[in-house]
């Protein structure tokens, strides 16, 4: 096993919501840690037969444990000298026994099909696995990790002054629902809860809904933005925030319909258009965590709009176990 301040590259592996998580730690680990990772989908991973660093890190992420294509990559990994890491809600699973090391994210049983709190319970998990890499090799101080893990701490307070009020997010939901496709955008650690979003509004009200990086806006997702198409942005005002803006004012000069998800003031900001979904400040480490509730809740609501099985969506199971 290679100790944490030995690892030299991270490779991760997942599937739907779990992958995206694995996005946000790619960020992580290589801004906290400066470990290079390399990120696939799992269902992807084991067919292009990828080269494999002797005494590597291989992170695999899964809610049940038991889902097909990631356990497959995990035994790819293994069979090339892999060190195991798996990031699971339950400990008697097949990837939890076949890891060398489990960070059990004790989410509890969620019993609808699309994952919420599962995910951010992997984010946090994978939050302190990037924290404690960078301590062991030495690229954050005791008084940085110190910061971010009181911004993790943070976190289920300011949750739940997001969840004291739901009127906006069912407000907006009854405009969504009359939608048929949705852009999400975002950058740096938002694009991958812009991908989230999408998903969830996909998943459980059937919209068509796309996540992008913002700074891809205008090599091609441009073309769809009309006065009829929502574009929902992720912007919490970090040091990427001012470029978010110019997309959001590029989406505002061509009639796009703007929800921005911020801590700042989209008027401050001269993105008066926008409708305004407030987000308390949090430690940038901690943002995917807390920007994650408002996406989700968007879905939520949309899907109760128009009359579709939130818990139980068409064609979708809770756990993949076939591949």
């Amino acid at each position: 096993m290679p100790s944490r301040a030995t690892v030299m590259r991270v490779t991760i592996s997942a599937c739907g919501t779990a992958y995206y998580a694995g996005l946000v730690a790619k960020y992580w680990l290589e801004h906290i840690a400066r470990v290079p990772v390399e990120i696939d989908i799992a269902s992807e991973f084991r067919y292009r037969e990828a080269p494999m660093p002797e005494g590597g890190l291989a992170v695999f992420i899964s809610q049940s444990g038991e889902t097909a294509d990631t356990l497959a990559a995990l035994r790819y990994c293994k069979a090339n000298g892999q060190h195991i890491a798996s990031v699971v809600n339950v400990h008697t699973s097949s990837i939890a026994r076949e890891s060398d090391s489990v960070l059990l994210t004790l989410a509890g049983p969620e019993i609808g099909v699309a994952s919420t709190k599962a995910f951010t319970c992997q984010l946090a998990a994978l939050a302190c696995l990037a924290i404690g890499i960078g301590r062991a090799r030495g690229t954050i101080s005791r008084e940085e990790e110190s910061k971010y893990v009181e911004g993790l701490m943070e976190v289920p307070r300011l949750i739940s002054t997001l969840l004291r009020d739901e009127s906006q997010f069912v407000d907006l939901a009854q405009q969504l629902s009359q939608s048929r496709d949705v852009l999400y955008l975002g950058r740096g650690v938002s694009y991958p809860l812009a991908l989230e979003g999408a998903l969830k509004l996909k998943e459980i009200s059937y919209i068509h809904a796309e996540g992008y990086a913002a700074g891809e806006l205008k090599h091609g997702p441009i073309a769809l933005i009309d006065d009829n198409v929502p574009v929902i942005v992720v912007a919490p005002e970090d040091e990427l925030f001012a470029k978010t803006i110019s997309n959001m004012q590029e989406v505002a000069a061509r009639g796009g319909q703007l929800i921005m998800i911020s801590d700042s003031d989209p008027v401050a900001a001269g993105c008066e258009q926008a409708v305004h979904i407030s987000v308390p400040k949090v430690n940038p480490l901690a943002s995917p965590l807390l920007y994650a509730i408002p996406v989700q809740l968007l879905a939520y609501q949309t899907a109760v709009s128009r009359g579709t099985d939130v818990d139980q969506p068409r064609n979708l199971a809770k756990s993949v176990t076939v591949e």
